[in-house]
């Protein structure tokens, strides 16, 4: 009895086993087959976009928050110091001395269009003071150029300028008295002189770091603000004795150039030119230049040079030369 319960058992359990081992038939495999899903040999197929464009209008232009900012501004600070000492016993010989010296410009462009308006300020000072001597100035100078120009073609401009120039702070010569100890003389001073220069011509300007103007129609008025200079100073710069003005007719070229001739390496120089109509044989000439080193950004080494002919001051070229090492802080906008 036991052996049949075993056998119908084992039957029940082969059969299930049996079906389930089966093939497919064909209408199956067939439907299977359609069902699956290949990947795609090109899984990211990339298409050029057809663009159409199309012009938009709108009905108040006005209510857009859009804004053009055709001012451009430079601004730099730059302080240097010199600072030597030496002991009392000292065998190699020397001079205990400080200098200071502070320079701050500032230039403004504004461009639209045809129009183009420059303003560019620089103002300097330096002392010296030696162990000994009486303290007395490296650089002052007071320079504020003003130029508004309209454009006639790529290259050529027509303009007007005005330009002032002067001192901040006494000017001397130095001499010792028959004791041997030094003494000064008063030469110059706060707008004496003072010079005001209009003028109205022509300007070159092929690229953004050179221009040339040519003012055929130039101006100049030099102020004397102390009237007793000329007591210590003949030529009075100009200006007939006892009197504070000068006027004066001219034609002027003045040339600028202001570039980055290396990697850190940047070359500002100025030159002019003023002849007086009246005095065609006596032209003053003065050519700035500077040649600055950037260390790092804060960091700057600079020589400057300047070479003056003016007969109204001198009678022969006039020359100065400093080098400097100091900070600098520059900003743009």
């Amino acid at each position: 009895m036991i052996l049949r319960y075993l056998v119908i058992l084992f039957f029940v359990l082969q059969v299930p086993r049996a079906y389930a081992q089966q093939p497919e038939n064909n209408a199956d495999t067939t439907l299977l087959k359609e069902l699956r899903q290949y990947p795609r040999k090109n899984t990211l197929p990339v298409r050029r976009p057809v663009i159409f464009p199309e012009t938009v209008r709108l009905s108040d232009p006005s209510e857009l928050d859009i804004s053009i900012n055709y001012w451009r501004s430079w601004t730099t600070f730059g302080l240097n110091v010199n600072q030597a000492s030496f002991s009392d016993n000292w065998g190699g010989g020397g001079v205990n001395s400080l200098a200071l010296g502070g320079q701050y410009s500032y230039k403004t462009d504004y461009t639209k269009g045809d129009k183009n308006f420059v303003s560019e300020l620089l103002l300097q000072y330096g002392k010296l003071k030696n162990r000994g001597q009486l303290a007395r100035k490296t650089v002052d100078r007071i320079f504020w150029d003003n130029k508004v120009g309209l454009k006639l073609s790529k290259s050529w401009y027509f303009f007007g300028s005005i330009n002032f120039e002067s001192q901040f702070d006494k000017g001397f010569s130095f001499s010792k008295n028959a004791q041997g100890n030094e003494t000064r003389t008063l030469l110059s001073r706060f707008m004496a002189p003072g010079y005001l220069t209009e003028s109205l011509g022509f300007e070159y300007k092929p690229v953004k770091y050179f221009f040339l103007r040519i003012g055929t129609g130039t101006a100049r008025q030099t102020f004397m603000s102390d009237t007793t200079l000329y007591k210590t100073n003949p030529k009075n710069f100009g200006v007939d004795q006892g009197k504070s003005f000068r006027n004066e007719l001219a034609f002027q070229v003045v040339a600028s150039f202001d570039k980055e001739i290396a990697k850190n390496l940047t070359l500002k120089s100025r030159y002019t030119m003023f002849a007086n109509y009246e005095q065609l044989s006596r032209i003053d000439n003065r050519l700035d230049a500077t040649l600055t080193a950037q260390v790092n950004k804060f960091i700057n080494v600079s020589l400057a040079g300047v070479m003056l002919y003016d007969d109204d001051t001198a009678d022969k070229i006039q020359k100065s030369q400093a080098f400097s090492f100091g900070l600098v802080y520059k900003l743009q906008r």
